[in-house]
């Protein structure tokens, strides 16, 4: 976001965390195997339809909301089985930022973060520690990009794989990417968590991040979920009719 910036306050959690025992894989092919099945989810996912749910709050010093984006689409294919993105709720926009491409990509991909054998040579991954993410015990790793190419966006920051399935259960970070000369564009920290659907597949469920953001000439509290909800595998006998359509999508508000 333009002239933004946040420090998202983790939400508590039991953590336990001890150092890699031997008899646990190498960090090396934790990662391969990670990155694995991460492309199978990517793939897998592409044939679920879901419904995905933002709200995105300004709050004064008292707390009270005093500018709201918020957006509710389905995510549907049509009768050629083209995927596509159905806006069923898009209420008049009165936020005093200003929402910018690269947020909507942040939003569409780098928050629902998947790193697949694909792309893990763009970035540099390491392993931290083991930690519990509630009951699960799962690798740590951070992650950077390696280099940042133009109109390109990134993931920085950590990331939970659990220590059975060898998925990501949860990601800690924010977007990041190159500016133009004298662009003041300042990105969110977040924090998704997935659920497994269907036995098998880890999907997002829940992005979360809540801090006071920094401009240069004042601050502005910020509050944002997205909710990814309603996951069905696509098929012939999928009703995928969830409302309306919204035809008209209200223009960000400039500051």
């Amino acid at each position: 976001m333009r002239c933004l910036t946040i420090c998202c306050v983790l939400s508590a959690s039991a953590a336990a965390a001890w150092p890699l025992r031997a008899a646990d894989l190498d960090p090396a092919e934790i990662i391969r195997k990670f990155a694995a099945k991460e492309a199978e989810f990517r793939k897998a996912r592409e044939n679920y339809t879901y419904r995905q749910s933002l709200k995105f709050e300004e709050l004064d010093p008292n707390g009270r909301v005093e500018g709201k984006w918020e957006l509710t689409s389905d995510i549907v294919f049509g009768p050629n089985r083209q995927r596509t993105e159905k806006v069923v709720y898009a209420p008049m926009m009165t936020l005093h930022l200003t929402i910018t491409p690269q947020d909507e990509q942040d939003l569409r991909s780098v928050q629902p973060f998947v790193l697949t054998t694909e792309d893990i040579g763009k970035y540099d991954v390491k392993y931290l520690e083991k930690q519990n993410v509630d009951e699960i015990p799962c690798y740590v790793f951070s992650v950077r990009p390696r280099q940042l190419l133009k109109g390109e966006r990134y993931f920085e920051g950590q990331i939970w794989v659990d220590d059975r399935d060898l998925q990501i259960v949860k990601t800690y970070g924010k977007g990041v990417g190159l500016l133009k000369k004298n662009e003041d564009n300042q990105f969110p920290k977040f924090e998704t968590y997935r659920q497994q659907i269907d036995g098998k597949y880890w999907f997002p469920v829940y992005t979360h991040a809540d801090d006071v953001l920094q401009f240069r000439d004042s601050s502005q509290r910020i509050r944002m979920t997205v909710k990814y909800q309603n996951y069905k595998r696509f098929g012939a006998e999928t009703n995928i009719t969830f409302g309306d359509e919204v035809k008209d999508t209200p223009a960000p508000v400039k500051k």
